[in-house]
This record gives C-alpha cells, sequence and structure tokens, in this order.
C-alpha cells in the first residue's frame, strides 16, 4: 500500500511538472505594448485574420503571411493586391481594406518575406524572387488576375509584378512609390556592415525623426507612433540580428536593383498618386553633398514617368508627403476607386 502511495505521489508531481513546462507556451500574448516581439511580430495584432504561405528561401522553409478580406455586401467579383512599403507592415493598409470592401472588392495585403508577420530570410533579397512569391500566393488562392495598390518599395515590387507576370495584373496604382530615379547614379556603395551599424544604432526618438522628416508626413508625430514601438519591440527578440540583417537586405535591394528604366514598358492602366512634398530618396545620406539637391523629385518624375507610358497618369495631391493614404486618406480612397471602378 506504502509503495502505490508513493508511485501515485510521484506521478501527480510529474504531471504538474509537465502542466508547468508547457503554461508558458499556451499562454496568450501579452497586451504589453512595450513589451518585446519576436521578429514575425507575434503578439502583435493586425486589423484582420492573419493566413500563412510556405515558401522557401535561403535553403529554409520560410512563411509569407497575408491578410484575405472578403467583400462586404455584394461583391464586384475583383480583388485588390495590396503591396506595403519597407518600413511598414501591411496592416497599415486597414483604412484602404475598409474602403475597398465596402464597395465590393476582395483585398489580399500580403507581408513580403522579410516584412511584419513574415519570416525574415537572410539572404540578398530580389525584387524578382519577391515577385514569384507574390504570384505563388495568387496562384494559392486561385486568384488569375488583379488589381494592384502599391506603396513605396512596394510600388519597385509591383513594376516587377507587372513585368514578370503581366497577364496577371488588370491595373496599377502606384502610391508614393520610391525607385523612380537610379539611386546608383548618386548614392555610392554602402557595406552591411556600415549599414547594420547605422540601423543598430537608430534609437526611438532618430526612427521618428526619420519617419517625419524624410517622408515629410502632414500627421502628428503620434500617427507614426505604432512604427517607432514595433521597432523597438522586436529588439528585445532573441532573433533581432537575423531581422537587423533582413532590413539591411532590402536596402541593397532598392539600391542595386532599379526599376525606373521599365516604368515606361508597363502595359497596363497605371495612376501615379503623389505627395507634392515627397522628396524621400533611399540612400540620400550617403550620396556627395552637390548631388543630394537633385535627389527625389518625386512627383515631377511620375508626371515624366506616366507621360512615357502607354496608359499612365499622375495626380499629385499638395501639401501631402510620402504616407498619402494615411495623410489623405479620403482622396487617397476616392481616387484608387474612381481608378479601379473605370478599368
Amino acid at each position: 500500500m506504502d509503495a502505490l502511495l508513493k508511485l501515485s505521489a510521484l506521478l501527480s508531481a510529474l504531471l504538474l511538472a509537465a502542466q508547468l513546462s508547457v503554461a508558458p507556451a499556451t499562454a496568450q500574448p501579452t497586451s504589453n505594448e512595450t513589451a518585446p516581439l519576436g521578429i514575425a511580430l507575434e503578439g502583435f495584432a493586425y486589423p484582420y485574420p492573419v493566413f500563412y504561405l510556405e515558401r522557401m528561401r535561403d535553403g529554409e522553409r520560410q512563411r509569407l503571411a497575408y491578410m484575405d478580406v472578403p467583400a462586404q455586401g455584394q461583391a464586384n467579383g475583383r480583388t485588390v493586391l495590396l503591396l506595403h512599403g519597407r518600413n511598414f507592415p501591411s496592416s497599415y493598409w486597414q483604412p484602404v481594406i475598409q474602403a475597398l470592401t465596402r464597395t465590393g472588392y476582395r483585398v489580399l495585403a500580403p507581408d513580403q518575406l522579410g516584412f511584419g508577420k513574415s519570416a525574415k530570410p537572410v539572404g540578398p533579397y530580389t525584387f524578382d524572387a519577391m515577385s514569384a512569391d507574390t504570384v505563388a500566393l495568387l496562384d494559392s488562392l486561385g486568384l488569375a488576375r488583379v488589381d494592384v495598390v502599391a506603396h513605396s518599395m512596394g510600388g519597385m515590387l509591383a513594376v516587377r509584378l507587372v513585368r514578370n507576370a503581366p497577364t496577371r495584373v488588370n491595373s496599377l496604382v502606384l502610391e508614393a512609390p520610391i525607385g523612380l530615379e537610379d539611386y546608383r547614379f548618386t548614392v555610392p556603395p554602402v557595406s552591411d556592415a556600415t549599414l547594420l551599424r547605422l540601423e543598430g544604432d537608430a534609437t526611438a526618438e532618430s526612427y521618428r525623426r526619420q519617419l517625419m522628416t524624410n517622408y515629410a508626413l502632414s500627421l502628428p508625430a503620434s500617427a507614426v507612433e505604432p512604427f517607432v514601438s514595433l521597432r523597438e519591440r522586436v529588439k528585445g527578440s532573441g532573433e533581432y540580428p537575423r531581422w537587423l540583417q533582413s532590413f539591411v537586405n532590402s536596402y541593397q535591394a532598392i539600391w542595386g536593383q532599379p526599376v525606373v528604366h521599365e516604368i515606361p514598358l508597363i502595359q497596363v492602366p497605371t495612376l501615379f498618386i503623389m505627395g507634392e512634398n515627397d522628396h524621400n530618396a533611399p540612400g540620400k545620406p550617403f550620396a556627395p553633398e552637390a548631388l543630394r539637391a537633385g535627389m527625389g523629385h518625386n512627383a515631377e518624375h511620375a508626371r515624366t514617368l506616366a507621360g512615357q507610358m502607354p496608359s499612365g497618369r499622375a495626380v499629385v495631391l499638395p501639401g501631402i508627403g510620402h504616407l498619402v493614404h494615411m495623410e489623405a486618406t479620403d482622396q487617397f480612397n476616392t481616387l484608387t476607386l474612381e481608378f479601379l471602378d473605370g478599368h
């Protein structure tokens, strides 16, 4: 009897220990907005459910995160693909998603590999690979053709997407795209080591100032606080060095893989929506001082390029910077919907 009691006590202790050992893994994500985040933004809520597509990159299994939001009310049978910028997760598209779905569009908003809730590759980025990932996502969902709305770096990806897979894109909206000039002509190569040091040294204040100043935002500083907070919180992850390397790799792609020379070759109807005050030009601080003033004339570049395209048009919004869909939400949504509905 004593042996049975001892065995029972031992089994109870082992069961309790096992329960305690799994508790941290099954705990709910913290609601503390200053707590560290995983580099795939684990614990940070997106406005719509997030799904994943398995991909291979750098010899590793990767997961591409995306939101797939159905149309509200009467669906029009069309899907809009939203392509985010370098400094932003796809969650920042929420006001655009709301406007599109209300008017019958299905919306697909992925985080490219290296961004947001997607895995973080450590090898070099290419817009061709990102384009292939995007086509694979469309294939997985049975989407033969989509309309594309792309912001900032997403505009460079959109150019490569429509060039590599022209039958998959019906029309194109480029919101404050970068890559409207070839940065190699003004900015010398910058080593990964230098970029890792500079990005690693960035503080919340310096990053906040970078967003507000480089993007010439008409928004209050509080509007960029969620992006500043995300960047600060991933510093607490054990995989932060991987996030940092991945982020640096995206700069090298922007600098070394220009798309401006391909823009006049785009055949699909294209609308540029530009902020008049947006003079953002990646790598500008590294350029010789004599050349900096000639960089980032984005509204002017958009007008020129639109005029060289078979079906291009540029609209420039006065007093607006780089985050057009957040700075002038109603104007942006109206322009986008009128353009999409017309094609």
